[in-house]
């Protein structure tokens, strides 16, 4: 089974090799997602981060996310969100400049386990308005597949509940539409995921670990190396 870890894990390296390294920074995010089951068809989302500028210098991204999920059985569900995204960006002697993203999000997750392994597959259309610094709103499409595989670290866990894990994920994406308005590039960037965590109870987790996130931009590549704190809670 620890053979999808490595298959997952290949992946990573190749997508972020696959970016020639020009420039790197450090940045911490706090990672907060809630999934709450309403009926045994309707659900709600909610993801709420906070991220850093390069060496944690200032808070630079705000981002909240809703979503209403619909369950098409015990594997798989769709959800339909919004993502309000604001970005700070300092000024020597003045105020930040605040600028705001708009987003419209689909996606679909498929759920399965193999042995002890748990994994997840989320498939997931944006569609982003983009504000600049000119006044200027830019649209532009992107698709991202993300995969994840968690492992419980005790033995005989083919039901997991509680105990320790260690999680390896990777995510690409792509700009769709529009690449010319993002930064003239199809393939946008990959991040790749090590952590390990906790689970307290069937309702929560708790985890961190370390993110590299290998971006296009519109001249060179951004490597960023952040540190993720993360709190899952279902109910």
């Amino acid at each position: 089974m620890r053979i999808y870890f490595l298959l997952l894990a290949l992946l990573c390296l190749f997508s972020t090799l696959a970016i020639a390294q020009t420039s790197n920074q450090n940045t911490g995010w706090l990672f907060l997602m809630n999934n709450n089951k309403l009926t045994k068809k309707w659900g709600t989302h909610l993801d709420v981060q906070l991220r850093t500028g390069d060496q944690f210098s200032h808070l630079k991204n705000v981002m909240f996310r809703p979503g209403l999920t619909y369950f098409i059985n015990d594997k798989s569900d769709v959800t339909l969100g919004y993502l309000w995204n604001q970005t700070y960006i300092p000024v020597a002697d003045a105020e930040d400049i605040q600028l705001t993203e708009h987003r419209i999000w689909q996606q679909y997750i498929y759920k399965h386990k193999i042995n002890a392994l748990n994994l997840s597959h989320r498939f997931r259309l944006e569609q982003r308005f983009m504000e600049q610094q000119n006044g200027e709103n830019l649209f532009a499409q992107r698709l991202r597949y993300f995969a994840r595989v968690m492992l419980p670290l005790a033995k005989g866990q083919t039901n997991f509940q509680k105990g320790a894990f260690v999680a390896l994920q990777n995510e690409l994406m792509f700009n769709v539409q529009q690449k010319g308005n993002v930064n003239g590039h199809f393939f946008d960037q990959n991040r790749a995921y090590l952590a390990g965590g906790y689970r307290f109870s069937k309702q929560l987790d708790l985890e961190a670990g370390y993110l590299n996130q290998a971006q296009k931009m519109r001249s060179g590549q951004l490597i960023n190396h952040a540190i993720q704190l993360a709190l899952y809670t279902r109910f």
